[in-house]
């Protein structure tokens, strides 16, 4: 029950790397269960499509590594990623940063939790920078790739939360 857009950017934006994103998801839950789970480490490594590491840091936020294995995307990124203007069980603003064999990636975006009937829409938008090799493909690849990843993730998420429950 997803609706994934991404932009399609001017050719400028081509040279530069950027990604713009927008959709939602429903996930079958109340909005308290949603938003805890998507607070819950231990959720996001479940859920995340080809997550190694998905852990705490001291310093705050949590460091990443991810296994690609989509296209000229292939390879081990590691990243940290840090939730920012939390409003329990509304929204987060989230920023991202990562880099490995591919190139770097580096983004926001903010997540919103909307409850109707018992069940959680989730509507996000952002936009990334990517350089490197990554950059190189060209943009119709890496929005289909990032696509494909965000509704992985959306629907692993469902699934880890409704086998908790």
């Amino acid at each position: 029950m997803g609706n994934d857009r991404l932009s399609q950017a001017p050719c400028r934006n081509i040279l530069k790397g950027t990604v713009k994103f927008e959709g939602s998801h429903t996930i079958p839950v109340p909005r308290e269960i949603a938003w805890r789970e998507l607070m819950n480490p231990q959720t996001l490594a479940r859920a995340l499509p080809g997550c190694e590491k998905f852990e705490a840091n001291p310093a705050g936020g949590f460091d990443v590594v991810l296994k690609i294995g989509i296209a000229s995307l292939k390879g081990v990124y590691q990243g940290h990623v840090e939730i920012q203007e939390p409003n329990p069980p509304q929204s987060y603003r989230m920023k991202v940063e990562g880099k490995g064999t591919g190139g770097f990636l580096k983004g926001e975006g903010v997540l919103s939790l909307m409850e109707s009937a018992g069940n959680t829409t989730i509507n996000y938008s952002g936009d990334a920078q990517v350089g490197g090799p990554i950059a190189g493909i060209g943009q119709r690849l890496v929005q289909a790739a990032a696509r494909q990843i965000i509704q992985q993730f959306f629907q692993s998420l469902a699934n880890v939360i409704q086998g908790s429950r």
